[in-house]
């Protein structure tokens, strides 16, 4: 009974509870299930959830990708913009060059091999009508202008060619082109040292050794540069060349493998590809076996009159306008630099497309960023440089009214040249004839300053006013730009401004002083006989560049001509046939036409003239009364050749001054004057001449005596040369005087 009564509630109990149980499991089974339901779902909707953001996301940086790359084919487009119409332009030209190239390089290449040794006159002839006229009769393609430099060069290496030094005229821009790109090694025939004075300046950075032939080292110095890949001037050249140096001249290599090697002396030299050779001769007129003509290059680099006068230029506006000078060599520098920039811009610009990836030259933030980089700093240069222009502009046109002073001293200069003609003895130097046109300029300039012109109508009253205002100005700008532009403004504030009168009369004065000081330097050296011929030979040419003589007449003047045909009874009782032939040349100028027929038929008056002491002073028959000077200088040199002398004299005094035919004598102290420590002076002396006691007594003068040993006289003889040497030296180091006899 008690188990009953105790256990069976329980049991009911348990049993409860299970069912209570089973219907929570039940429950629970059908929650999970709705909870798994739910959660794939959720899951749906999550995934599908993600895709769409997915999506966006993709979109939103495919918009964005396409905003960058938008905006960096805006930025692309705006860098390259300007270049589109000068591209198209050089394509379409390049296109154009290419249907002609043939030609242009046959004409080029035929150029820098062979119008080296050539002037300007020749080589224009040369190529304008030799090398032309083959190409075109052989229908070898070729352009309306054809210009060999165009294709060898550019803009940007002639301005650093003229950074090196070399002069800007168009015969030495062609020498420099010839001389880069020759296979052959070049030889310049530069007697006025402009050649070799680019050549040390270009080839310093490759380590350049100088030597000359005969110089104990000068086979050491070969093979050290050969195998370390030097450049080697050779200068100094004489008409031979060293049989040691023929294989290097003629460059004759021996390959083995990769290398090259070339034989000197007994040697055989590991060839380094940056080796150079550049010969070099003073002489002017060289004249070399065809086998140094074949194996080198000859370039003529002999000073030419446009250049000269150029050169001339400067040197005279450094004098005068020391301040425009200074601000010339600047932009010139400035331009040349530009020119180099601009190339390396454009060239790196290039680089850059050409070698970017087409695909991806939108994403490329770098390149476009670099693109546009290069693209603004191109364009400041070109403002600088159209800035540039307009300065130099102006400076050049203050420049050239010293153009008419710098023109005569290159007329004068070659006319000394021209000189050996005469006499081999006449020989000068360009060197020495620019510190002539310099003592010229100092003569004139101790109390005279010449800058740029002023209005004329700044020469009274208002003269005084702008000159304050524009010193006002000045010290504002000084205090606005500091202490270094006071210093540059002070620097020129002695210079006094003159009006284009005034200018012009200063021009007049240079002009004079250069002719007379140059005259005057050459006439010290000439021999008596030569003295009234190189009068002559300026006074003709100062008048033709004047235009005030007829080239022609001028031509027949000095060559004398004559035509032979018979000569009538009358005109042989008193004229040689000789003058009678030379009377008949005249008649093939204008002003003569019909002479030789008036002389027959006035036979009377013109043996009247003929016979006079002074035909020279005497007037001529009627109808060739009133000929000029000139003309009749002509007259006397067919008629009356004993009067010429005379009559010369008189026309070079009317023309050019009296000072030009009275000379006043040796003055040694005048001379002393002129010379320098690197300017000994050369006596040629004749029997009887002795300027041992001038020498001297300047010497006293200075406390240069022999005495106290700091002058030395010595009569050179057998044995003498090594004491003449070593007097040489000690006097150099320590300073004195050397007199050799």
């Amino acid at each position: 009974y008690d188990v009953v009564t105790t256990v069976e509630p329980k049991r009911q109990a348990l049993k409860l509870a299970g069912e209570q149980l089973e219907a929570a499991n039940s429950k629970l089974a059908e929650m999970r299930a709705l909870v798994a339901e739910l959660e794939s779902k959720l899951a749906e909707l999550v995934a599908e959830y993600d895709k769409a953001i997915a999506e966006k996301e993709a979109v939103v940086a495919e918009a964005e990708k396409c905003a960058m790359r938008l905006s960096l084919a805006q930025r692309l487009v705006n860098a390259l913009g300007s270049e589109n119409e000068r591209w198209e332009a050089s394509i379409n030209r390049f296109g154009d060059q290419l249907s002609v190239l043939v030609g242009e390089v046959l004409l080029a290449s035929a150029f820098v091999s062979y119008a080296g040794p050539f002037t300007k006159v020749y080589r224009e002839d040369l190529i304008g009508n030799d090398f032309l006229n083959f190409i075109k009769e052989n229908n070898i393609p070729v352009g309306e202008n054809p210009e060999p430099l165009v294709v060898l060069t550019n803009e940007a290496e002639i301005a650093k060619w003229n950074n090196q030094k070399l002069p800007s005229d168009q015969v030495s821009i062609e020498n420099g082109t010839i001389l880069s790109y020759s296979e052959r090694y070049p030889l310049m025939i530069d007697p006025q040292l402009q050649g070799i004075s680019w050549i040390r300046e270009r080839e310093k950075e490759n380590n350049l050794q100088v030597t000359r032939l005969g110089n104990k080292n000068m086979i050491r110095v070969f093979e050290q540069a050969i195998e370390a890949g030097y450049s080697v001037l050779l200068e100094n050249l004489d008409e031979s060349v060293d049989a040691v140096l023929s294989p290097v001249i003629s460059r004759a290599t021996i390959r083995r493998g990769k290398s090259r090697y070339i034989k000197v002396g007994d040697k055989e030299l590991n060839l380094a590809p940056t080796f150079k050779l550049f010969m070099h001769t003073k002489l002017s007129n060289p004249h070399y076996p065809p086998e140094i003509q074949a194996e080198a290059t000859l370039i003529n680099f002999t000073v030419t009159e446009a250049g000269l006068e150029d050169q001339i230029l400067s040197i005279v506006v450094k004098k005068e306008r020391p301040d425009l000078a200074k601000q010339k060599e600047a932009l010139i520098q400035q331009q040349n630099e530009f020119k180099i920039r601009l190339k390396e811009l454009e060239d790196g610009l290039l680089y850059k497309l050409a070698t970017a990836d087409k695909d991806k030259i939108l994403e490329d933030v770098e390149l476009i960023e670099n693109l546009e980089d290069s693209k603004k700093i191109s364009v400041e240069i070109e403002e600088k440089v159209e800035i540039a222009k307009e300065t130099s502009a102006k400076i050049n046109e203050t420049s050239e009214a010293y153009r008419p002073v710098a023109a005569r001293g290159s007329l004068i200069f070659f006319l000394m040249t021209s000189l050996h003609k005469i006499h081999s003895f006449y020989m000068y130097s360009l060197e020495s004839f620019v510190t002539v046109v310099n003592r010229a300029i100092d003569l004139i300039s101790k109390d005279k300053k010449a800058v740029k012109p002023a209005d004329e109508e700044a020469e009274e009253g208002e003269e005084g006013e702008n000159k304050e205002d524009s010193k006002a100005e000045g010290e504002g700008e000084g205090e606005a730009e500091g202490e270094n532009a006071e210093a540059n403004e002070s620097k020129y504030d002695d210079i006094e401004e003159l009006s284009p009168r005034s200018l012009n009369k200063r021009v007049i004065e240079l002009t004079d002083s250069i002719t007379y000081q140059a005259y005057n330097f050459t006439r010290r050296g000439l021999f008596e006989k030569h003295k009234l011929i190189v009068a002559t030979m300026l006074c003709l040419r100062i008048m033709l560049s004047r235009g005030e003589l007829d080239p022609e007449e001028v031509e027949h003047f000095i060559a004398g001509k004559q035509e032979f045909s018979p000569m009538s009874d009358n005109l042989k009782s008193f004229l040689p046939e000789q003058n009678w032939a030379a009377i008949k040349a005249l008649e093939v100028l204008p002003p003569f036409t019909g002479i030789g027929s008036n002389m027959e038929s006035d036979a009377l008056q013109w043996k009247k003239w003929y016979s006079e002491e002074k035909a020279e002073a005497a007037d001529l028959p009627r109808q060739f009364k009133d000929i000029d000077a000139f003309r009749k200088l002509m007259l006397l040199r067919a008629m009356r050749p004993d009067r010429l002398t005379t009559a010369l004299s008189h026309f070079v005094k009317v023309n050019l001054g009296d000072e030009f035919i009275e000379q006043e004598p040796f003055n040694m102290a005048h001379t002393f004057s002129e010379t320098n420590p690197d300017t000994p002076i050369f006596f040629v002396l004749f029997p009887g001449v002795d300027p041992t006691p001038d020498v001297e007594r300047i010497g006293r003068e200075k406390n240069i005596t022999i005495a106290n040993g700091r002058f030395v006289n010595i009569s050179m003889g057998q044995g003498q040369e090594e004491i003449a040497e070593k007097t040489l030296e000690t006097a150099a180091k320590d300073g004195g005087w050397v007199m050799l006899q």
